[in-house]
Protein backbone atom coordinates (compact mmCIF):
# COMPACT_ATOMS: atom_id res chain seq x y z
CA UNK A 1 0.00 0.00 0.00
CA UNK A 2 1.40 3.21 -0.71
CA UNK A 3 0.88 6.32 1.79
CA UNK A 4 -1.42 8.16 -0.55
CA UNK A 5 -3.80 4.81 -0.77
CA UNK A 6 -3.51 4.57 2.81
CA UNK A 7 -4.41 8.69 2.96
CA UNK A 8 -7.32 7.42 0.70
CA UNK A 9 -8.50 4.46 3.30
CA UNK A 10 -8.39 6.53 6.01
CA UNK A 11 -10.30 9.48 4.74
CA UNK A 12 -13.18 7.24 3.34
CA UNK A 13 -13.00 4.78 6.76
CA UNK A 14 -13.02 7.83 8.88
CA UNK A 15 -15.65 10.11 6.50
CA UNK A 16 -13.05 13.06 6.64
CA UNK A 17 -14.55 16.04 4.45
CA UNK A 18 -10.79 16.10 2.50
CA UNK A 19 -7.43 14.21 2.25
CA UNK A 20 -5.65 17.41 3.85
CA UNK A 21 -7.94 15.97 7.14
CA UNK A 22 -7.33 12.29 6.96
CA UNK A 23 -3.72 13.42 6.70
CA UNK A 24 -3.33 15.39 9.99
CA UNK A 25 -5.13 12.53 11.25
CA UNK A 26 -2.37 9.78 9.91
CA UNK A 27 0.51 12.07 10.85
CA UNK A 28 -0.47 12.95 14.68
CA UNK A 29 -2.00 9.08 15.40
CA UNK A 30 1.22 7.53 14.07
CA UNK A 31 3.69 9.67 16.30
CA UNK A 32 1.86 8.82 19.17
CA UNK A 33 1.71 5.15 18.29
CA UNK A 34 5.44 5.89 17.86
CA UNK A 35 5.86 6.94 21.48
CA UNK A 36 4.32 3.88 22.85
CA UNK A 37 5.73 0.51 20.73
CA UNK A 38 9.23 -0.55 21.28
CA UNK A 39 11.62 -3.23 20.31
CA UNK A 40 11.14 -5.91 17.49
CA UNK A 41 7.60 -5.12 17.11
CA UNK A 42 8.61 -1.29 16.03
CA UNK A 43 10.85 -2.52 13.97
CA UNK A 44 8.71 -4.78 12.28
CA UNK A 45 5.42 -2.46 12.21
CA UNK A 46 7.80 0.34 10.51
CA UNK A 47 8.76 -2.39 7.54
CA UNK A 48 4.81 -2.44 7.11
CA UNK A 49 4.07 0.76 7.04
CA UNK A 50 4.31 3.43 3.98
CA UNK A 51 7.68 5.01 3.82
CA UNK A 52 6.45 8.11 4.45
CA UNK A 53 3.96 6.83 7.11
CA UNK A 54 6.78 4.72 8.39
CA UNK A 55 8.97 7.88 8.97
CA UNK A 56 6.38 9.56 10.87
CA UNK A 57 6.03 6.55 13.44
CA UNK A 58 9.71 5.85 13.83
CA UNK A 59 10.58 9.79 14.42
CA UNK A 60 9.32 9.87 17.90
CA UNK A 61 11.39 8.29 20.64
CA UNK A 62 9.33 6.08 22.78
CA UNK A 63 8.28 7.47 26.05
CA UNK A 64 9.46 6.34 29.43
CA UNK A 65 5.70 5.71 30.94
CA UNK A 66 3.10 3.44 28.62
CA UNK A 67 -0.32 4.93 28.37
CA UNK A 68 -3.25 2.51 28.70
CA UNK A 69 -5.34 2.99 25.81
CA UNK A 70 -7.70 5.97 27.34
CA UNK A 71 -4.67 7.31 28.37
CA UNK A 72 -3.35 7.16 25.04
CA UNK A 73 -5.93 9.07 23.57
CA UNK A 74 -6.07 12.18 26.45
CA UNK A 75 -2.50 12.65 25.56
CA UNK A 76 -3.44 12.89 21.88
CA UNK A 77 -6.47 15.43 22.44
CA UNK A 78 -3.80 17.44 24.32
CA UNK A 79 -1.06 17.59 21.98
CA UNK A 80 -3.57 18.13 19.10
CA UNK A 81 -6.56 20.62 20.94
CA UNK A 82 -9.11 17.74 19.99
CA UNK A 83 -11.83 16.97 22.07
CA UNK A 84 -11.78 13.48 23.67
CA UNK A 85 -13.93 12.21 21.12
CA UNK A 86 -13.08 13.57 17.95
CA UNK A 87 -9.59 11.90 18.91
CA UNK A 88 -10.88 8.57 19.89
CA UNK A 89 -12.83 8.95 16.19
CA UNK A 90 -9.61 9.72 14.54
CA UNK A 91 -7.45 6.89 16.60
CA UNK A 92 -9.74 4.23 16.20
CA UNK A 93 -9.54 5.13 12.17
CA UNK A 94 -5.70 5.06 11.59
CA UNK A 95 -5.34 2.18 14.31
CA UNK A 96 -7.60 0.17 12.05
CA UNK A 97 -5.64 0.80 8.85
CA UNK A 98 -2.39 0.46 10.51
CA UNK A 99 -3.72 -3.00 11.89
CA UNK A 100 -4.64 -4.11 8.21
CA UNK A 101 -0.89 -3.60 7.30
CA UNK A 102 0.57 -5.06 10.54
CA UNK A 103 -1.41 -8.42 10.09
CA UNK A 104 -3.23 -10.79 12.60
CA UNK A 105 0.07 -12.11 14.33
CA UNK A 106 2.47 -8.74 14.51
CA UNK A 107 -1.01 -6.99 15.65
CA UNK A 108 -1.09 -9.68 18.32
CA UNK A 109 2.13 -8.67 19.29
CA UNK A 110 1.70 -5.27 19.62
CA UNK A 111 -1.51 -5.77 21.45
CA UNK A 112 0.41 -8.17 24.32
CA UNK A 113 3.22 -5.54 24.24
CA UNK A 114 0.74 -2.29 25.11
CA UNK A 115 -1.23 -1.63 28.25
CA UNK A 116 -4.72 -2.59 28.31
CA UNK A 117 -7.45 -0.60 26.28
CA UNK A 118 -5.46 -0.55 22.92
CA UNK A 119 -7.45 -3.56 21.23
CA UNK A 120 -10.05 -1.88 20.99
CA UNK A 121 -8.69 1.29 19.49
CA UNK A 122 -6.93 -1.36 16.76
CA UNK A 123 -10.56 -2.32 15.75
CA UNK A 124 -10.54 -5.51 18.13
CA UNK A 125 -12.07 -6.96 21.20
CA UNK A 126 -10.61 -6.68 24.21
CA UNK A 127 -10.60 -9.73 26.18
CA UNK A 128 -10.53 -9.07 30.11
CA UNK A 129 -9.92 -11.74 32.66
CA UNK A 130 -12.28 -11.85 36.34
CA UNK A 131 -10.28 -10.68 39.13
Amino acid sequence: MTFEQMLERVRYEGAYPTRARAEESVHAVLAALGRQITGDERVELAARLPQQAARVFTAEIPATESLTGWGFVKDLASRTGGTAATTRWDAGTVLRVVAQLAGEDLLGRILAQLPSGYALLFGRAELVQAA
